[in-house]
């Protein structure tokens, strides 16, 4: 009886480590898509200012009219 149960808690414990290094694999996995997410936003924050310097340097406003009308 001593053996059986020895057995199954070592057969609990495995199960345990399997599952663990699972959600660590998960938890890694998930931590690079998050730094590439936030590059990405990086990239489109810096591109969304360039833009708006940019537009906002322009003499004539988007929604008037040319001379010529």
């Amino acid at each position: 009886m001593n053996e059986e149960r020895l057995i199954k808690i070592e057969m609990k414990i495995e199960f345990q480590e399997q599952t663990i290094k699972a959600l660590n694999d998960v938890i890694y996995e998930q931590q690079k898509e998050l730094e590439r997410l936030s590059s990405i936003c990086d990239v489109l924050a810096k591109q969304g200012r360039e833009f708006s310097e940019f537009n906002s340097r322009i003499d004539a406003p988007a929604n008037e009219k040319p001379p010529h009308y």
